[in-house]
């Protein structure tokens, strides 16, 4: 079969900017495999992640609402693929690779556990002793290690750039030797610019969806979000703008019309600013990128939007994902993770077989880590009714 991939990624890295990433960055897989003749090396590793298991269990992982609580709240997967939207329209702007920057948008959750944030916190809490728990470094250990659907090797064998682009914190366990070599090198250097963008494109999306979802919860009123001065310019811009249509929709599609305006502020802000950025340094090469002194480093919003934005972090914090409903369901959640630990460290026979026989490898916390932060909110609940005795699913639905 005629192998058209080097044609394919020529093409590609011909409109992309001298910083960008290109094709002939990827650094190769860590197993050697052939090309596959009609897609990228990174289009691959997008769709690696897209087909794994860990990606579609993020549907059933709470954002910031279990997702028992309604089928219209944002879940792990949806805000993954929001992100990967967001990060697609900026590197496009920017001549970036927006493959490569999709395939970091959509693996960057990976790792989470169940129950949002405070099922990290409780697990990072249980493995205080043992290494911790960190999502990010758990995102790496799926796609190097807990995957399982190829023959030859354990993992998805993504491709060297897109392991780098995933340190975000230049931290692996101490168990992933895989990674050490890799970690090394990342800790080195800048991240490039794609893999800065999706940092920054996941803010912008989790502040808006979440400011969406607490209004939808009626845990947030519609009339105090006036109380923040960046919802009310775009809601006064969006009324002058539109006028009585505005004022006659129903109150779900006012939310909506003004989140948009306010990402569209973002999203604009963090393009131009990082534009001009770049446009001052002039760098000539992805190199130049990477070795750059951090306080140059171009990807940014600008000092107004950086202010607005840890305005925007500091209501939610205050006023939703502190609100006792939230932290109700946060502490149901920990009570869960806390009990299915201390099962499983003391009865490992009762996890599946072929989980266990990672024990001998990994150690005994580090497999119980794994597989309670892979559960979906609903999974963890059934063991932990199961196996506490406060519900009675049958076998089957375990």
């Amino acid at each position: 079969m005629e192998n058209f991939s080097e044609a394919i990624e020529d093409r590609e890295d011909s409109g992309l900017a001298p910083y960008a990433i290109r094709h002939r960055d990827s650094g190769g897989r860590i197993f050697p495999e052939a090309d596959q003749p009609y897609r990228t090396c990174f289009q691959r590793d997008r769709d690696r992640i897209i087909h794994s298991k860990a990606f579609r269990r993020l549907g059933y992982k709470t954002q910031v609402f279990i997702n028992s609580e309604g089928d219209n709240y944002r879940t792990r997967l949806t805000h993954s693929l929001e992100v990967g939207q967001i990060a697609r329209s900026v590197s496009s702007v920017l001549r970036l690779n927006v493959d490569f920057a999709e395939t970091l948008a959509l693996a960057h959750d990976l790792g989470h556990t169940p129950f949002g944030h405070a099922g990290q916190d409780s697990l990072h809490s249980l493995m205080n002793h043992h290494g911790g728990f960190e999502h990010n470094r758990q995102s790496l250990r799926i796609v190097s290690v807990l995957e399982s659907r190829y023959p030859d090797y354990n993992g998805l064998n993504l491709s060297r750039a897109t392991l780098k682009g995933m340190m975000k914190h230049k931290q692996t366990y101490e168990c992933d030797l895989l990674l050490k070599d890799l970690c090394n090198k990342r800790r080195e250097e800048n991240p490039c610019l794609e893999a800065e963008i999706v940092d920054q494109c996941d803010k912008i999306a989790y502040n808006h969806h979440d400011l969406e979802d607490g209004l939808d919860s009626g845990f947030l009123a519609y009339d105090e979000l006036d109380q923040l001065p960046f919802w009310k310019h775009s809601r006064l811009q969006v009324l002058d703008e539109k006028g009585e249509i505005f004022k006659n929709l129903r109150r779900e599609v006012q939310i909506r019309t003004v989140i948009r305006k306010m990402m569209d502020a973002c999203i604009t802000d963090l393009i131009e600013t990082t534009q001009k950025n770049l446009n001052e340094i002039n760098p000539a090469s992805l190199n130049d990128i990477l070795s750059l002194e951090r306080s140059s480093y171009p990807v940014a919003f600008s000092r107004e939007m950086q202010e607005i934005l840890k305005e925007t972090q500091n209501f939610l914090r205050t006023r939703l994902y502190n609100h006792p409903r939230v932290m109700q369901m946060s502490r149901r959640g920990i009570r869960m993770i806390e009990f299915l630990f201390d099962e499983y460290i003391h009865n490992p026979e009762i996890m599946p077989v072929h989980v266990q026989k990672r024990i001998n490898d990994f150690g005994l916390h580090r497999v119980v880590s794994d597989y309670i932060s892979g559960m979906t909110d609903r999974y963890a609940m059934k063991q932990y009714e199961y196996l506490s005795g406060h519900g009675n699913p049958s076998f089957s639905q375990l």
